[in-house]
């Protein structure tokens, strides 16, 4: 386990651009995604106003047929009507799978490339980001946020298209009919208008809760799942059940306040639409009975004049989810926009192939500026030489390592590697000749063969078995049912503990780094798999340059020198019988791991001034 993990670490460092637009939407951002579709979603947008338009001569054709239904008309004419509906409704069902079938592919073409986006984003994020950050959230925003975006940038904006459609065609077509009476219904109109943007900004609002309440469900449910082995060793699973429940029904209570507004909006919408729609009744029914409108020219204008207000209170409607899709879209692209705080310097040299010199230049690193963890280290190390990291848990050892590969950047000072400052080449370049064996081993879900080459990932079949070999893993691949092709479950589970850290080192050793840090590689595993790892982990120190953290000094026996840290500060360096010797912190954690006698002064903070004078000159601050 790492002994030094920021307690409150700094922020991601998120930037949120503005969001502008109707809406609330960003709409010029939007729009590329849906550019590489272009022809498709015009194929779907033809569809819609072949559709929509067809649908428009409907009322006409049935003001005809209650004209000659009423006046006593030919057979003839009607069928003739009727003939001409059917061929109308035929070419709309056609318009309508168009533009059902070329929105779907748009649409999962669009959730695609924006899942692709986000994940590339996160997997570049840097590791401060992922302190604060909670991977159920994140897969809550890759999952429901995104689904959420392609629901309104097809379907949404289809319907508010159709609905616009329909009512400017029935706007045009009234007006033709009668002017004045097309008065009467834009009079009528901003009712319906004003309702939708006195409930838009309430329904974004919600919405943006509902989805946030739902990512911290995820995150719980993520959590007691990838945990599944200590829920049931400490028997939590009805806590745990407990803790997911509250957070559902948190969901549900949002959700609650979310049907509540959708109610009163559509409450609202039908009251003020089918009002409308009495008041057009009364007055063109006057009319009628005043014998200034024939029978036709009414339902023609009924009918439209229904139109007019369906299609009113449908872009109010779409307008309502546009206003709560904002919310998800700004999620996303809050993701979109955070940047990592580790970058290439410009331009970005690669670091050529280094022979592994590694140059600690009064280094100094604090999670917060106010807190170090580590205090004006001054260490080198000869290539290929082998350097053991020890002291008290808390002293900065495993963040030491972090700082080699860039995973996080020195507050002060220098690292350099074979001379050259490790900020100035590209991050890449640099962890590619860097290889990590942590203390709990990370495999994948996929099968051996391909966990192993994670180190290389164009490594040959040979290479993989020699890298095996190497690290005392063939046997026991070997003689699985599959062999390298068997699948490893979630995080290699169907494996024991040091079959799985051999995997890891066989992944070292097919990288073939010429830096090695050993981050406590075996402190987890049994006395017999720990001799097993280690044999594994000797030969694949050979010729490298190695770092080990440790906190079983029984695994630094090939280390050439040893670095003491205390507190931040590098305390004490040298061989295993010089520290011996100097009777200082060393001596004092040797004793007591090995001896088991008590020492009151392990542990406790060592003045650095005091010990560093027993050390060379490298080792000591100004």
């Amino acid at each position: 386990m790492t002994d030094e993990t920021p307690r409150v670490p700094p922020g991601p460092g998120d930037v949120v651009r503005e969001v502008r637009g109707l809406g609330g939407v960003p709409w010029r951002r939007l729009a590329r995604y849906l550019r590489p579709h272009v022809g498709r979603f015009a194929l779907a947008l033809v569809g819609l106003v072949l559709s929509a338009g067809l649908g428009l001569l409907f009322p006409l054709l049935i003001a005809q047929i209650t004209t000659v239904v009423v006046a006593g008309g030919e057979m003839a004419g009607l069928d003739r009507i009727v003939l001409l509906l059917i061929v109308l409704f035929s070419v709309q069902a056609v318009g309508s799978f168009l533009q059902s079938y070329f929105l779907g592919v748009v649409g999962e073409r669009i959730v695609a490339r924006m899942r692709s986006e986000l994940f590339a984003r996160l997997v570049t994020l840097s590791l401060d980001f992922y302190v604060t950050a909670r991977v159920g959230e994140l897969v809550s925003r890759l999952s429901n946020d995104v689904t959420q975006v392609r629901t309104m940038l097809t379907q949404t904006i289809t319907n508010l298209l159709a609905a616009s459609v329909g009512l400017i065609g029935s706007i045009v077509i009234l007006f033709l009919l009668s002017p004045t009476l097309l008065l009467v219904v834009l009079v009528l109109a901003p009712a319906l208008i004003g309702v939708a943007f006195a409930f838009g900004r309430p329904l974004q609002r919600v919405s943006t809760q509902v989805q946030d309440e739902l990512a911290r469900a995820t995150t719980t449910a993520e959590e007691a799942l990838s945990g599944i082995r200590i829920v049931k060793s400490f028997v939590r699973e009805d806590w745990e059940t407990r803790r997911y429940t509250t957070d559902l029904d948190r969901v549900v209570a949002r959700a609650t306040r979310l049907a509540l507004w959708r109610a009163l909006f559509g409450a609202v919408m039908t009251f003020v639409g089918f009002g409308a729609i009495a008041v057009l009744l009364w007055y063109t029914g006057r009319q009628v009975i005043e014998g200034t409108l024939a029978i036709g020219t009414l339902t023609s204008f009924l009918l439209y004049g229904v139109s007019i207000a369906a299609n009113l209170a449908s872009i109010a409607g779409q307008y309502g989810q546009l206003r709560e899709g904002s919310g998800a879209v700004q999620r996303v692209f809050e993701l979109l926009d955070t940047e990592p705080t580790i970058l290439d310097p410009v331009p970005a040299l690669p670091l050529p192939p280094v022979a592994g010199r590694i140059s600690l230049e009064r280094l100094s690193f604090g999670y917060l500026a106010d807190r170090p963890v580590l205090r004006g280290i001054d260490l080198d190390i000869a290539p290929g030489e082998i350097v053991a990291l020890v002291g008290p848990s808390g002293s900065g050892k495993t963040t030491l390592c972090n700082l080699i590969p860039r995973l996080w950047d020195v507050t002060d000072g220098a690292i350099r590697i074979d001379g050259i400052d490790i900020r100035d080449v590209g991050v890449q370049s640099l962890r590619n000749q860097v290889g990590l064996v942590p203390q709990e081993a990370t495999l994948f879900g996929g099968t051996i063969r391909e966990n192993i080459a994670y180190g290389r990932l164009d490594a040959t079949e040979a290479e993989i078995i020699e890298a095996a070999r190497a690290a005392s893993a063939h046997e026991f691949i070997a003689e699985l049912p599959d062999g390298y092709e068997t699948p490893l479950g979630d995080r290699g589970a169907r494996l024991s503990g040091g079959q799985r850290q051999r995997i890891a080192i066989a992944r070292a050793i097919l990288k073939d780094p010429r830096i090695l840090l050993l981050d406590e590689a075996t402190s987890s595993l049994d006395n017999e798999s720990e001799r097993t790892v280690q044999a594994a982990l000797n030969r694949l120190m050979v010729g490298r340059t190695t770092l080990i953290v440790a906190h079983r000094l029984s695994t630094i026996r090939a280390a050439h020198r040893i670095a003491v840290l205390d507190d931040g500060w590098l305390v004490e360096l040298g061989t295993h019988d010089e520290l011996l010797a100097r009777n200082g912190l060393y001596a004092r954690l040797y004793r007591l791991q090995f001896t088991g006698a008590p020492d009151s002064d392990v542990g406790r903070p060592v003045p650095p001034e005091g010990s560093i004078r027993t050390l060379d000159s490298r080792t000591a601050p100004a």
